[in-house]
Parts: C-alpha cells; sequence; structure tokens
C-alpha cells in the first residue's frame, strides 16, 4: 500500500470539481478567475509570472505547479521565473520587516 500524502499532485486535475458541491459560486468563481487572466493591460505571459509569484508568496504548492508550467507554456524563461519569485520573497521579507516599527514603538514607549 502506498503511503498516502497530503499534497497530491494529482488533485491539481480535480481543481475543476470545486463546482460539485457549490455550483453557483464555483462557476462565478471560474467565470471572474478567467476573465482576470486573458491578456489586458498585462499579457498573459506576465500575469502567468505574478501568479507564481504569489504562488510562492501564499505557498500553495497546486499553484507552483499549475503556474510553473503556465509560466514556460506563456513564453517565460527559467530566470524570470526565479526573478518573480526573488521579488515575491523581497516583498514578503519587508512586509515583516516593516512591522518592527511598532515593535520600536512599543519598546521605546515602554522603557522611556
Amino acid at each position: 500500500m502506498s503511503e498516502k500524502k497530503y499534497f497530491d499532485p494529482e488533485d491539481l486535475k480535480k481543481f475543476g470539481s470545486i463546482t460539485e458541491w457549490q455550483k453557483s459560486m464555483g462557476d462565478k468563481f471560474f467565470a471572474w478567475y478567467g476573465e482576470v487572466m486573458k491578456e489586458g493591460a498585462l499579457t498573459e505571459r506576465e500575469k502567468a509570472l505574478i501568479a507564481l509569484a504569489v504562488a510562492h508568496t501564499v505557498q500553495c504548492p497546486y499553484c507552483i505547479d499549475a503556474y510553473t508550467s503556465d509560466s514556460l507554456a506563456k513564453g517565460a524563461d527559467e530566470e524570470q521565473m526565479m526573478e518573480a519569485v526573488h521579488v515575491a520573497a523581497a516583498i514578503r521579507a519587508g512586509s515583516s520587516l516593516v512591522f518592527s516599527t511598532q515593535m520600536m514603538n512599543h519598546a521605546k514607549n515602554m522603557t522611556m
């Protein structure tokens, strides 16, 4: 018997079935998602790179797999993909560090 894993890449193929238990909301999500990901002010390639970066920030393995494939399919290369991930990591780190001002203000108020 194979070991059951929490993350199963095969589950990504089942994403479309989220409409099974709530068709109306699932259909609305997919319609909205499809509209968002269409070419607009940003190219589909740029949107795929943004999605890849966000996938790393929210740490979704399904999204990482999906948007790695999508980025490559839309013409991004490995360097661009890694740069997008570094941008996401820098923003995530900066968003943690900016809250240090709250800690510093609180500590200063306590020690004065």
